[in-house]
């Protein structure tokens, strides 16, 4: 049974930082995709940041080029999201997804985590 489990959501100031991490079990880490997306309230999900199977590549949503961080730690079966510069629009539930070698959509989602950024 594969399971993705984000933690690391919270409070924070307007211009602090948080880590999310994301937990995979249940698949071969290497071999998927790994993502994390967001959902205010009112809004529509969306994507905020990507790392492919290998590594090797990085993408961002343009809201959050320059201040996110996505990164995978392979031993650890985790990927994780480094949040600074933090702003109230960032205010979101945010989810990690995995999908396989880039393939088509996001196979496996967690359950989310909230963060929330106060001004």
């Amino acid at each position: 049974q594969v399971q993705l489990v984000e933690s690391g959501g919270g409070l924070v100031q307007a211009g602090g930082s948080l880590r999310l991490s994301c937990a995979a079990s249940g698949l071969t880490f290497s071999n998927y995709d790994m993502a994390w997306f967001r959902q205010a309230p009112g809004k529509e999900r969306e994507f905020v940041a990507r790392i492919t199977w290998g590594g090797a590549l990085k993408y961002y949503a343009d809201s959050v080029k320059g201040r996110f961080t996505i990164s995978r730690d392979g031993a650890k079966n985790t990927a994780y999201l480094q949040m600074d510069s933090l702003k109230p629009e960032d205010t979101a539930v945010y989810y990690c997804a995995a999908r396989y070698m880039a393939y088509g959509s996001y196979d496996y989602w967690g359950q989310g985590t909230q963060v929330t950024v106060s001004s």
